[in-house]
């Protein structure tokens, strides 16, 4: 038995040493992955508390579109894009924003709606705001506008559109030559797939008559 007691009394000494040495490090290991624990746990709950927020705000701008009332749509996408700016719905509101403000003939307004989802969009919804800017810069004729928002990277599900779009103005410019290569690699990009606008493209391609 006494055997056993002194196994004992050299194991918890052995503990006691190696506490002494490495204690400090783990329970500072110990703390710093609670607090990490806790911090991702609060996180995940005030990206939650954001997202319900959102929706919610968004669901206003929703009902007020339906209603045409211009001043409150205004309003809810400016709360969303201001409080809500890291959400998919502020991005979506600022789509839907523009959308009613264009059909009212505010392009001001429009413009300044779907700059601000081309800067700070959510993934796709970015590019989105990036195709209707240049379409409506294409109207007022801001060609140059226009091509900037077309340049850089963007997701490849819209390629044929991004090109389609470069193609449209620069058909606008009097480009034809560029315009024409657009169109082409627009079709490219739809090769193979059902749909995609292909009859509109090559119609917009034959349009531009043979390359000199």
């Amino acid at each position: 038995m006494a055997h056993y007691d002194l196994e004992e009394q050299e194991q918890i000494a052995t503990l006691q040493t190696w506490w002494k040495m490495y204690g400090n490090l783990v329970t500072g290991v110990i703390t710093v992955a609670s607090i990490a624990i806790i911090g991702w746990q609060g996180w995940n709950w005030y990206q939650r508390s954001q997202t319900a927020q959102a929706s919610a705000i968004y669901s206003v701008l929703e009902q007020a579109v339906a209603a045409g009332d211009a001043q409150k749509v205004k309003g809810a996408a400016g709360e969303l894009a201001e409080k809500f700016g890291s959400t998919s719905y502020a991005s979506l509101g600022a789509l839907l924003a523009a959308k009613q403000s264009f059909d009212a003939g505010d392009l001001k307004t429009a413009k300044a709606q779907l700059g601000w989802a081309a800067e700070k969009g959510k993934d796709e919804l970015k590019d989105i705001a990036r195709l209707r800017l240049a379409a409506v810069q294409l109207d007022e004729k801001a060609y140059d506008e226009a091509l900037k928002q077309l340049e850089g990277t963007h997701a490849s599900v819209f390629d044929a559109r991004f090109q389609e779009m470069k193609g449209d103005v620069l058909t606008a410019q009097g480009k034809k030559a560029e315009a024409r290569s657009a169109y082409k690699a627009a079709l490219d990009k739809t090769s193979g797939k059902p749909g995609g606008g292909r009859e509109l493209l090559q119609q917009k391609l034959d349009s531009l008559g043979e390359a000199a």
